[in-house]
């Protein structure tokens, strides 16, 4: 992907629609892409994690893999697609991280990679980028877990 194309992709994603083109650009600095076939796992459940990831072409399924005594089930917590944000935002506290969650890819993807670290520093030199960060994140975090809440309903 080429540098325009990564920024119009964070632009438009859930966690830092509405920032400044200057701070898109910075973010896009940091930024790798990576694809992923059909079925290909981004990371399993309990792996340690230090990577923010967005979706720039395809889809991506959340599933939680739960002990019900005698069995194991899994619960499909989402399905994410172009400008959805997973992985691990306790990075962006300098907090370690266990995956709480098995993504896998239900179609081909490409997916921009973010070491959490390398965001929270730059958070951390412009304060106000940074609130506004966080403050998507907030709204992001609420509504993953009103969906782990309603998958595992179902259960």
């Amino acid at each position: 992907m080429k540098s325009a194309e990564i920024e119009e992709v964070l632009a438009g994603c859930e966690l830092f629609k509405g920032l400044e083109p200057s701070e898109i650009k910075n973010i896009a600095k940091i930024c790798r892409v990576n694809t992923f076939d059909k079925g290909a796992l981004v990371y399993q459940q309990g792996d340690f994690g230090e990577t923010i990831y967005i979706i720039a072409k395809g889809q991506v399924i959340l599933e939680r893999t739960v002990d019900m005594g005698s069995r194991e089930g899994r619960v499909v917590i989402a399905t994410l697609g172009r400008g959805r944000v997973f992985g691990c935002w306790s990075t962006l506290l300098d907090e370690p991280h266990i995956m709480m969650l098995r993504t896998f890819c239900q179609a081909p993807a490409t997916i921009l990679l973010l070491k959490g670290a390398e965001l929270r520093e730059d958070m951390i030199s412009d304060t106000r980028f940074g609130f506004n960060v966080m403050e998507k994140l907030c709204f992001l975090l609420r509504e993953r877990i009103q969906s782990a809440y309603g998958a595992m309903e179902k259960m």
